[in-house]
């Protein structure tokens, strides 16, 4: 009969080969005695939802040199936040990182609960994101599943039903799995586990601590696992950013309303986005000249493709929407990703360069 997989060889690889994380104590350190931090493992877990460690550790570090405690960052000014955000995408995100931050302190002191049904009652904190602080900040035997533990429960036991029907069986088998000791240790082993040798391509079954239970591994199937629900073509909208210079240099910005993409960022004023080019609706009076190039870009429901206006106005031209920026206080980095295109497409066209 095959063995059964054991959370304790798991955890025993993982205190050697756990990942240096700027938010993470270390299984030695933890061992020691050391408690992670429950305002940067929240912090971490809302910047890695649809993201990757590669590319959240760089805003993690700016984030908490800039806002080292929940309070700092809940008592921060929101377009401070949001410029700091951009780039990172999935914006809502952001929105509700600051109201999750000013309700902790109003409703518990700057301090985030210890129960995990007062944590989901927080803003922007869902079953996966409570369970991750649960275990993670305070060793609860609370199960996380997140893409990595998809991908080594399916393996680990072959299951072939596709995601997300999938879904409800891989947690059940998780939280089979998750033992009462070093909970939060083993949340983290298993998402490292995934993420290091139990790979979507080419997995390192010679060197992975559950190689011996692995079921997929036995029978040849892991390179199929877990299989997916083929998703439907991404449909195609289309819009136009308009890019507005003072003859003295500054720049027409308009800030996006809270809701919707995008929301509370910075941008430049543009037409709604749909499956044709809309008619010209310029924001301001002027002489226009369209870009040869466009801005492309892929959000996760659609593709986006804006046609670029680029105009110069009179010094002291007052517009209807958004505001004028000078060029000296005028920073691309905190424009969303998309945004950002179109200013990099447009910059070689502009009267005075930044």
């Amino acid at each position: 009969m095959r063995e059964r997989p054991q959370s304790s060889d798991l955890l025993t690889w993982y205190d050697t080969h756990a990942r240096a994380m700027p938010w993470r104590v270390s299984p030695a350190n933890r061992a020691a005695g050391m408690s992670p931090d429950p305002y940067r493992i929240w912090l971490s877990e809302v910047m890695l939802q649809q993201t990757t460690v590669a590319a959240v550790t760089g805003y993690f570090q700016r984030f908490t040199t800039r806002w080292p405690t929940l309070p700092d960052l809940a008592s921060a000014p929101d377009a401070d936040v949001m410029g700091e955000w951009a780039g990172l995408g999935y914006y809502a995100r952001a929105r509700n990182l600051l109201k999750c931050a000013r309700a902790v302190v109003a409703d518990h002191g700057g301090v985030f609960p210890r129960d995990h049904d007062a944590l989901l009652k927080l803003p922007g904190i869902g079953p996966y994101t409570a369970a991750a602080i649960s275990a993670i900040a305070f060793d609860a035997p609370e199960t996380v599943v997140d893409g990595n533990v998809e991908r080594v429960m399916a393996r680990l036991y072959d299951v072939h039903t596709p995601l997300p029907a999938a879904k409800p069986d891989l947690t059940a088998r998780a939280r089979a799995l998750t033992p009462d000791r070093r909970p939060g240790d083993y949340a983290q082993a298993v998402m490292d586990l995934g993420a290091t040798i139990c790979t979507p391509r080419n997995p390192a079954c010679g060197i992975c601590p559950w190689r011996d239970p692995c079921i997929a591994r036995a029978k040849g199937t892991m390179a199929d696992l877990p299989k997916k629900t083929p998703k439907k073509p991404k449909p195609v909208r289309h819009g136009i950013a308009y890019v507005v210079q003072r003859t003295d240099g500054a720049l027409l910005l308009e800030r996006r309303a809270d809701r919707g993409l995008l929301g509370g960022m910075l941008g430049w004023p543009g037409s709604a986005w749909g499956e044709d080019t809309p008619a010209p609706a310029p924001p301001i009076a002027a002489k226009w000249h369209v870009l040869d190039t466009e801005a492309r870009h892929t959000f996760t429901h659609f593709h986006l493709i804006l046609q670029i206006q680029i105009a110069t106005v009179a010094a002291g031209t007052n517009p209807s929407i958004g505001d004028f920026v000078d060029l000296a206080t005028f920073k691309p980095a905190e424009l969303p990703t998309v945004m950002r295109k179109v200013f990099d497409l447009a910059h070689g066209s502009l009267a005075h360069r930044v």
